[in-house]
């Protein structure tokens, strides 16, 4: 058993401690916000917050992240930042096929809690992990600048 810390409450994990925390999330605790992308650590689909940064969890073992706080996709319509993302990507219209969306929330949203104005280059450099297969990427932009610009 593997306590974490996910979304807020302490949960225990009845999984091996080289578990990737994406599969604990989701055959474990039934979070299936986060998505399995390419479990290389290359697409970022599988993208949660560790500590308030954003990492790939399908890499990233439970025994890594045992009394951190996790925070998931199912966690950023209650946190401003994460909320105002959200509501930016719908105005925006954002998401095609939508599989990567909760990867590119939650890296815009650990983006924007640490530089409230990014420039171009700075939103280009903190997407950069995130891959859009539909091609998304300049509402992804436009949608970060109106979150950002929603959050002043």
């Amino acid at each position: 058993m593997v306590q974490l810390n996910i979304n807020g409450r302490d949960l225990q994990v009845d999984a091996d401690p080289s578990t990737p925390i994406l599969w604990a999330l989701r055959d474990n605790l039934d979070l299936t916000g986060t998505k399995f992308g390419c479990g290389a650590a290359l697409c970022g689909a599988c993208t949660v917050h560790l500590e308030g940064s954003p990492i790939r969890s399908c890499i990233t073992p439970i025994s890594a992240a045992a009394g951190l706080k996790i925070a998931t996709i199912e966690a950023m319509a209650g946190d401003p930042v994460g909320k105002a993302v959200q509501d930016a990507w719908i105005r925006h219209d954002v998401p095609q096929c939508g599989y990567c969306q909760s990867g590119q929330v939650m890296s815009a949203t650990a983006l924007l809690r640490t530089n409230k104005a990014p420039s171009d280059a700075d939103i280009d450099n903190a997407m950069s992990g995130n891959i859009c297969r539909c091609g998304t990427y300049q509402r992804i932009r436009a949608a970060i600048k109106d979150a950002a610009q929603a959050l002043a």
